[in-house]
């Protein structure tokens, strides 16, 4: 069974920086598009970081220059690292991961882990 846990979600100030974990269990990273998406009450979620099949990694604007995603596939964990946070960036962080072609609907997720930025 496949199974995806977040850590490192926290409260910060606004500038500061936060590094999240994704541990992976039940699989492993290859042949699967893996990545950070987020979401605050009332609105869609969004993505934030994705790492792609062929290993591209693609970045909402709003983040880019700020956040890095990258994976180590020993030890079965995704990273985000947030720097520059901004209280925009406020959010419920989840960790996903999908087939290559699949909608991200169908895809494993985990339970979340919350960023708070506070000005």
């Amino acid at each position: 069974q496949v199974q995806l846990v977040e850590s490192g979600g926290g409260s910060v100030q606004s500038g500061g920086s936060l590094r999240l974990s994704c541990a992976a269990s039940g699989y492993t990273f290859r042949g699967f598009c893996i990545g950070w998406h987020r979401q605050v009450p009332g609105k869609e979620r969004e993505g934030v970081a994705v790492i792609e099949c062929d290993g591209e990694l693609k970045y909402a604007d709003s983040v880019k220059g700020r956040f890095t995603i990258s994976q180590d596939n020993a030890k079965k964990t995704l990273y985000l690292q947030m720097n520059s946070l901004k209280p925009e960036d406020t959010a419920m962080y989840y960790c996903a991961a999908k087939g290559c072609y699949a909608p991200w609907s169908s895809g494993y997720w985990g339970q979340g882990t919350q960023v708070t930025v506070s000005s």
